[in-house]
């Protein structure tokens, strides 16, 4: 997609790294975020999965946009076998006003999402995640009362076209999971825009 390359050059490189947050292995926090329907949303909402598939992401970012659809698919496929979806936005709306938290309500009802989108207004979890693209995967993997990182990464190896995808990162992570194994592939290198840190 010409489209997202362009675009993509006007997207801000992020100065956080990803070491400074979660490695696989690693327990993640549980969160409190607001959903765009106002309700507060956890991890604990999820007492009976078997794990979340937590995805930063956002409105104005091609790339977010040019995977919509595909973190729509995950969650479709995905929740009823016990992984959810959870879209956090950790953008700055001061820097983006399309990633306000009224145009994600308004996003997520044009676009009927199934899963949680909550806003990360103080952009703590990003931080504490490690998050540094729009979008940028956690698979966490539930242990016992604890969420324990699985996977961390992109969606897939292809971000201009969901039909020319050969490797569907999340899904075989969670293939693996759902057989009592380890995946594979546990980290990959996220595909996205920056993530816009507040200054």
């Amino acid at each position: 997609m010409k489209n997202i390359l362009f675009a993509a050059l006007f997207c801000v490189a992020s100065t956080l790294s990803a070491a400074d947050g979660y490695k696989v292995g690693d327990t993640a926090r549980d969160f409190s975020l607001k959903n765009v329907d106002g309700k507060m949303i956890s991890l604990t909402n999820y007492a009976d999965a078997k794990g979340v598939i937590v995805v930063f992401t956002c409105n104005h970012c091609p790339y977010a946009k040019a995977y919509e659809s595909r973190i729509i698919g995950l969650h479709k496929t995905f929740a009823a076998k016990g992984y959810p979806v959870v879209a956090v936005n950790p953008n700055d709306p001061a820097a983006y006003p399309e990633d306000s938290f009224e145009n994600m309500a308004k996003r997520a009802k044009e676009k009927s999402y199934p899963f949680a989108y909550v806003f990360d207004d103080t952009q703590e979890i990003a931080k504490s995640y490690g998050a540094t693209r729009t979008p940028h995967v956690f698979l966490l993997k539930k242990n016992a009362d604890k969420y324990e990182v699985a996977y961390i990464g992109a969606i897939d190896d292809n971000s201009e076209s969901a039909d020319a995808v050969k490797e569907k990162y999340v899904e075989q992570a969670i293939a693996a999971l759902t057989a009592g194994k380890a995946p594979s592939v546990t980290s990959t290198k996220a595909v996205g825009c920056g993530i816009k840190w507040k200054k």
